[in-house]
């Protein structure tokens, strides 16, 4: 089955997959708009949770769910098997997001008499990934743009909101999370090591030569917005002087580099790619990074005018003073009744609306399809066409227009960092979570775990009379990764293409030497048996003991 909610990720050119974490910030937004008076689209989350709790379980090359490893992986087959090509992985912002998207639909399911469907089917979903941001939060993964494997704003933002929310659902429905506590102010302290002085430095630990200005750090005060919240620098609140002067350095260094900003004053509106060194189909600017650029502003102007106040200091006063020079050095703290107050959010709102309209510049009139990005020298629209979280980023970008806002996460009472930070984790427990199964899985991926102690320059393969594991055929058997062989574990594991539900088929494991041509078959001249799953399954490993004979075993090669 194709769930609808598999269709709520990033939509490649001629390829439909589902991302874990493009999908949950798009189901973060829509939760939001359920939230607010739109019952249509319940029957879609409880899709997406459905799906989740599938996809939870699927094996691939980052691992499985006994470690909770497979939780990393960046994106899925549309049809809910692996997806086992190379890619940058593990991405550890997919898991807390997820948990940020199924909190806030728990919420709601607890206040209208839901709190059965919360702790039966959607906390285990929730508590997987929480055990997985507590364990692997201080933990290089690939950054939001899936291109730097170090340590990332937005990720670790997205962590310290999980971890707090996640505590909070936990005590109300008498659970337990062992790292919500315990990590959280730790992930918060680490935070801040990525603030440095002036702006956000959006990747830290590996910046592959980069200055540091990315939009990964708007979107990361964007999606921990909290709108109770003070404006904090410690958890960069939109209107935090950190977020706004981080805003200025990041969307001024697009000023120059774009043909369609050209003659575009400091102050006004402009286009806004990922990070000027993007080169990636020609480095454009994208319609969720300019979108996001705006909803900053909104989110920051509601915060300010719910506390009808405007504070101006040493480290927002760039900021303030590209949008009105009259400001000069005044800083200070202004009330609401104050003609510098008035002036000065009036021209935040011009300054936001600014970016939307070169959103409308550059759409297409014919349909207003957003794609993933337009050209740095037109505007025209460039790569993935009709890319699902540009819709998402217009539609919150519109919410805060409108002050229409997402529930309060916590963020005021977990606003201070340890005067000391720790690199800690806590080890995760991860259980399968219950399926919902309307419909019988049609096709299954299966992984084969096999453990045999290898030496340098072995290899171990896995083949069978299908051809999908190469018809006996050594020269096209599926080749098993190393990649979890550890001292004590010699584990190859590898994911063959999924298998029809109910085929049965013989199989058997070998192995090439280091030369690469010599081949070792296990176990003599027996097969052994595997009947793929019938059911709600979609994907299923498959444990062995290279040579171990058992009553798995069958007939002669």
């Amino acid at each position: 089955m194709l769930y609808i909610s598999l269709l709520f990720g990033l939509i490649a050119i001629a390829n439909f997959y589902t991302w874990t974490r493009d999908s949950a910030l798009t189901f973060k937004m829509l939760v939001d708009t359920f939230i607010a008076g739109d019952t249509s689209l319940q029957p879609e989350i409880q899709d997406y949770i459905s799906a989740q709790a599938i996809l939870q379980t699927v094996a691939g090359p980052s691992g499985d769910l006994t470690d909770g490893s497979c939780l990393g992986e960046p994106k899925f087959e549309a049809d809910g098997t692996a997806f086992t090509e190379p890619w940058g992985r593990p991405q550890r912002d997919g898991p807390a997001v997820r948990a940020t998207a199924l909190i806030a639909y728990s919420r709601w399911l607890m206040a209208n008499g839901g709190q059965s469907n919360v702790t039966s089917a959607i906390w285990p979903i929730i508590s997987n990934d929480l055990s997985y941001v507590g364990q692997y939060w201080n933990r290089t993964g690939f950054d939001l743009w899936e291109e730097v494997e170090g340590s990332s704003f937005f990720t670790t933002a997205v962590q310290h909101r999980a971890l707090v929310e996640g505590q909070a659902l936990a005590d109300r429905i008498g659970k337990s999370c062992p790292a919500c506590e315990s990590q959280a102010p730790q992930v918060l302290c680490f935070l801040q090591s990525f603030w440095n002085g002036k702006f956000v430095v959006s990747n830290i630990n590996n910046q592959r030569g980069r200055n540091g200005r990315d939009a990964n750090s708007i979107l990361a005060s964007i999606h921990t917005f909290d709108p109770d919240a003070a404006c904090d620098d410690s958890t960069f609140q939109p209107c935090s002087s950190r977020a706004l002067a981080n805003h200025k350095e990041v969307t001024d260094s697009f000023r120059s580099l774009y043909a369609v900003n050209s003659g575009v004053p400091e102050g006004a509106a402009i286009a806004v790619g990922r990070y000027t060194e993007d080169v990636y189909m020609g480095g454009n600017p994208w319609y969720l990074t300019t979108l996001a650029a705006a909803e900053q502003l909104y989110a920051a102007l509601y915060q300010i005018n719910r506390q009808g106040k405007l504070v101006i200091d040493g480290t927002s006063l760039p900021f303030f003073q590209a949008l009105d020079p009259t400001v000069s050095s005044s800083v200070g703290t202004y009330p609401s009744s104050s003609p510098v107050y008035t002036a000065i959010t009036s021209a935040m709102q011009t300054y936001a609306d600014g970016y939307l309209r070169v959103v409308q510049k550059y759409t297409p009139p014919a349909g207003g399809s957003l794609s993933e990005q337009y050209s740095r020298a037109d505007g025209s629209p460039r790569s993935a066409t009709d890319l699902t979280w540009s819709y998402a980023a217009f539609l919150t970008a519109i919410a805060r227009r409108a002050s229409v806002v997402p529930a309060s996460w916590g963020a005021s009472a977990a606003n201070v960092p340890p005067a000391v930070c720790a690199g800690t984790s806590v080890p995760g427990t991860y259980v399968p979570p219950p399926v919902d199964c309307r419909v019988n899985a049609s096709v299954v991926a299966v992984t084969f775990d096999v453990r045999e102690p290898t030496v340098y320059g072995e290899t171990v393969y896995v083949a069978g009379e299908i051809e999908e594991l190469g018809a006996w055929d050594t020269g096209k058997g599926l080749r098993l990764s190393a990649g979890r062989y550890r001292v004590g574990d010699p584990l190859w594991s590898g994911t063959a293409r999924p298998l029809p539900a109910g085929e049965a088929f013989a199989y058997k494991y070998y192995k090439t030497g280091t030369d690469g041509v010599t081949v070792t078959w296990e176990g003599g001249d027996k097969n052994r048996a595997f009947t793929v799953p019938k059911g709600c399954q979609r994907n299923v490993v498959q444990s062995d003991v290279f040579g171990d004979h058992d009553e798995g075993w069958e007939g002669n090669v």
